[in-house]
């Protein structure tokens, strides 16, 4: 079923331009109200029972055919080439921008507004070359400064895109002042460099880009993480140690991402009980199940089972959650077997079941802004390509 809502607007859209255009001219020919109403055309009449015959799309290019370019309804036909590229013809619109274009009725700036359009309709079709040279094209000739802010904007994502990072970078950095929430982004394209360059074992260039992307953005978890790694690989791990106790600073959330990197420095360090003391600490600051398993298992190494069962109980009763139950779960069945008993408990194993199958396949991070979910952390957003939204799940089913 059509939208009629849509296609009313068009509809309405094409005879306004319509009306327009007969205006003008009849403005330059007769300056009294005509006697009767204009005539319409037989295209008009062709579209309109397309549009009566839910046949969308013949009702949308005859109107197309029926509506002369002009100066008074250059928006018209960009707005049909919008509405194309969104219904995922982007061909189409294509063809419309293109045939805008080539008229000599265009003004300067609505010149500049269709080769932005045009650009977003070769991102979308993936020819990125053409849109990289209508997009410098608008940065370059503009005298409007909207155009050329929504020109690099479009240009930094095709090359985020592309990946190239230092382009992108580049092509930011003049406008942070008038787009500060670009900071974030900058600063994660200088952590994919570092990466890059930690790969490449460009150590000392990694660290520069790091600390950089720590001047952009202070709140760039993903820089410190890189930074405490850079740290351990030099045997330095206080220092790691403290690039990782800035991000519960940073963001609560991301103290299980943390809590992997944070326990190899305390354990080549050989401070157990300073990662205990540490735990502890985080437990005051923020509750989470992967940090009362972390304070569960150093008890248990150093003190046994049955304290190691009644600290996680302790935790669990102030921050109930399904992960922590079904750790306490293996605790109880290991001391049932300490004990001597042959086979656990069944009750026990019934609930291990249990919580093992609602854990199966239970996504562990959720991105703040679109809502998508994974089990693995992405710095950017495969869904909505945000830097930085996706952080852990919290709560009873998560941490």
């Amino acid at each position: 079923m059509m939208d009629a809502v849509l296609l009313g607007v068009l509809l309405a859209a094409v005879a306004i331009g319509y009306g327009l255009g007969y205006r003008k001219a009849l403005k330059r020919t007769n300056p009294t109200p005509p006697a009767s109403p204009p005539t319409l055309t037989r295209d008009y009449f062709v579209g309109l029972n397309y549009l009566l015959n839910e046949q969308p799309d013949e009702a949308i290019h005859t109107f197309i055919q029926a509506l002369e370019v002009n100066s008074e309804n250059i928006d018209t036909h960009i707005a049909l080439g919008k509405l194309f590229r969104t219904r995922g013809e982007t061909d189409k619109a294509v063809r419309i921008h293109q045939n805008l274009l080539a008229r000599p009725a265009l003004t300067a700036l609505q010149n500049e507004q269709v080769q932005l359009e045009l650009a977003r309709d070769f991102i979308s079709l993936g020819v990125h070359d053409r849109a990289q040279r209508l997009l410098r094209s608008v940065i370059d000739q503009t005298q409007q400064e909207n155009h050329r802010l929504v020109a690099k904007r479009l240009l930094v994502d095709l090359l985020e895109r592309e990946k190239a990072w230092q382009e992108a970078l580049d092509t930011t950095l003049p406008m942070l002042k008038l787009q500060p929430k670009m900071r974030t982004p900058a600063a994660h394209w200088l952590c994919e460099m570092a990466q890059e360059e930690i790969d490449q074992a460009s150590r000392a260039l990694a660290k520069r880009h790091l600390k950089k992307a720590l001047q952009l953005d202070d709140q760039c978890v993903r820089a410190n993480l890189l930074l405490a790694e850079l740290e351990m690989d030099n045997d330095h791990y206080r220092q790691a140690i403290a690039r990782l106790n800035a991000i519960p600073h940073q963001s609560q959330a991301h103290i299980p991402t943390m809590l992997p990197a944070l326990k190899r420095a305390y354990w080549r360090s050989g401070d157990t009980a300073g990662f205990e003391q540490h735990l502890l600490t985080l437990l005051d600051l923020a509750p989470l199940t992967s940090v009362i398993v972390s304070l569960s298992e150093v008890v248990h190494q150093r003190a046994g089972v049955e304290q190691a069962i009644e600290i996680t109980g302790e935790h669990l009763h102030h921050s109930p959650s399904l992960g922590g139950l079904d750790h306490l779960i293996d605790l109880y069945i290991e001391s049932q077997q300490l004990s001597g008993r042959e086979q656990p408990d069944s009750r026990l194993l019934l609930l291990k079941h249990h919580t093992q199958a609602l854990l199966k396949n239970r996504p562990r991070h959720r991105c703040q802004h679109c809502g998508f979910s994974a089990d693995t952390l992405h710095w950017q957003c495969p869904s909505c390509r945000r830097w930085g939204t996706i952080t852990p799940i919290i709560g009873v089913e998560g941490e």
